[in-house]
């Protein structure tokens, strides 16, 4: 047992001696461990120039797509017939041009006039609106001064009267210019119906792929809005309809092109917007808008969900980061940029278009800079950073 003690002994002390000669160099210093780095540890990436567009995500359905019928709402002179009956023609492809001279110029016009109609209702909103804060303030300041006898009874009755016109004046007003829009917007919606697969040059354009089965069209003939330019057999085919509100309903344009996901098929592919309608839905107030899958998509079926992203108000050659680099402080946006290869540096940044997880940086940045991406959380101006890969 006493042999047992000692033993047990000698070792402790020899882990303690081995300890204390290997946790000190001669100057002190440790050499069991390697000098901390200096400076947070951050990921960054050079800013660059991209093209960016606003994505808007809406949720439709597969639905089946069997005849295409093509019509237009006027008579017109046929110029040019580039397909003949029988042949396959693809989503898009021109079918024939018609002299619609006339009637897009109409179209251009009314789409004007309702654009000058909506400005002007709302310029004159603004207008009556600060009216009616001057007279409010007029009415408040005046019974303010009658509690201390500056002001008389009959000044505050004559400052309500010129409130109550001017509030009576607006409603008056708007009313008119909001029929007069109404009306515009009418003009609008019919013209765009009669166009409805008609582009801006007057060629018919086909709204889906498939077999041409019919064609009324003739060189230098007439087509009549009585009978259809064509009709194309689309059997095997499916189209894509999804509802969109008023706001995004002027910046879709019949040939526009989509991204379209439908997850219980495994399918992913770009789409081309055949028709938006011009009515809202009485029950649900949103906007159809179908879009034409192509050819060569097969396993989907009807009642699929769809997934479709329109890609609006796009931004060339600007400045795009991603939109996690980005920090938001009250009203403040900001980035952090390394300089100098071991510097943060605070800089406020101001944005503009967002898209799949990249936004748009109007001002504050400029490509070439160093952009903190990752650990811009932990940083304050002017602190020591060093820059490490994502397997650091």
């Amino acid at each position: 047992m006493q042999k047992r003690v000692l033993s047990l002994a000698l070792a402790a002390v020899l882990v303690l001696s081995l300890t204390a000669c290997g946790s000190k160099n001669t100057d002190g210093s440790s050499s069991g461990s390697q000098e901390a780095s200096v400076g947070v540890a951050v990921q960054a990436a050079e800013v660059t120039l991209n093209d960016i567009s606003t994505e808007n995500k809406v949720s439709g359905k597969v639905v089946a797509d069997s005849e295409h019928t093509i019509m237009v709402g006027v008579s017109a002179k046929c110029t040019a017939v580039y397909v003949e009956a029988g042949d396959l023609v693809q989503a898009g492809e021109k079918i024939c041009t018609l002299d619609l001279a006339s009637t897009l110029a109409s179209y251009n016009a009314a789409n004007i006039t309702y654009a000058s109609a909506v400005q002007s209702y709302q310029d004159q909103t603004a207008i009556f609106d600060e009216q009616i804060r001057l007279a409010q303030n007029n009415v408040d300041n005046l019974k303010a001064l009658f509690e201390i006898g500056a002001a008389s009874q009959l000044e505050i009755d004559q400052a309500q009267l010129s409130l109550q016109q001017a509030i009576a004046g607006r409603a008056s007003t708007l009313a008119q210019l909001e029929a007069g829009m109404q009306s515009y917007k009418s003009n609008v919606e019919q013209l765009t119906t009669v166009l409805q697969d008609v582009d801006a040059a007057g060629n018919v354009i086909a709204p889906a792929s498939g077999t041409l089965v019919s064609l009324s069209a003739v060189e230098n003939g007439y087509v009549s809005p009585s009978m259809p330019v064509a009709v194309i057999d689309g059997a095997e085919q499916m189209k894509v309809q999804v509802s969109v509100s008023e706001a995004l309903v002027p910046k879709l344009s019949i040939g526009d092109q989509v991204d379209v996901a439908v997850s219980a098929a495994g399918q992913n592919f770009t789409g081309i917007i055949r028709s938006v309608e011009q009515a809202a839905n009485v029950q649900t107030k949103l906007y159809t808008v179908t879009i034409t899958v192509p050819a060569d998509t097969s396993g989907l079926l009807s009642g699929m969900f769809a997934d479709v992203t329109f890609h609006t108000d796009t931004s060339a050659n600007t400045v795009v980061v991603p939109t996690e680099a980005i920090l938001t402080n009250g009203n403040v946006q900001y980035v952090f940029v390394v300089e100098n290869g071991d510097t943060a540096r605070y800089v406020e940044v101001t944005t503009g278009l967002t898209g799949n997880g990249v936004t748009e940086v109007t001002s504050g940045l400029a490509a070439g800079e160093q952009l903190v991406t990752v650990g811009q959380s932990y940083l304050s101006d002017g602190d020591a950073v060093r820059v490490v890969s994502g397997e650091d």
